[in-house]
């Protein structure tokens, strides 16, 4: 099997992993630890009072996710730059 109809068929994998889910379950909110742990919390402790503050909060779940994503975004490019200098060194290294 050549190494791009192997790229090929990870690539649709990684698709489907991802687009099953969201084309299969219905009515389901995504939701994220930060509003699990605030329920549970207000279960086990009503009283409870949080002793800080956002500095700033983001003005809809949107800005939420898309700053998510950004930090998700520069991460990978990170650590693929950091693949591709590791590459290109060890490639370079064999030549010279």
């Amino acid at each position: 099997m050549k190494k791009s109809s192997l790229v090929i068929i990870l690539l649709i994998i990684c698709a489907l992993i991802a687009i099953v889910p969201l084309a299969t379950i219905h009515n389901s909110e995504f939701g994220g630890a930060d509003g699990e742990a605030e329920g549970i919390i207000s279960e086990i402790a009503p009283e409870y009072e949080p002793w800080a503050e956002n500095l700033l909060e983001p003005p809809g779940g949107e800005t939420e996710s898309l700053l998510f994503c950004i930090q998700a975004g520069v991460g990978a490019g990170i650590v693929g730059f950091g693949f591709g200098w590791l590459m290109a060194r060890s490639k370079y290294k064999k030549e010279s």
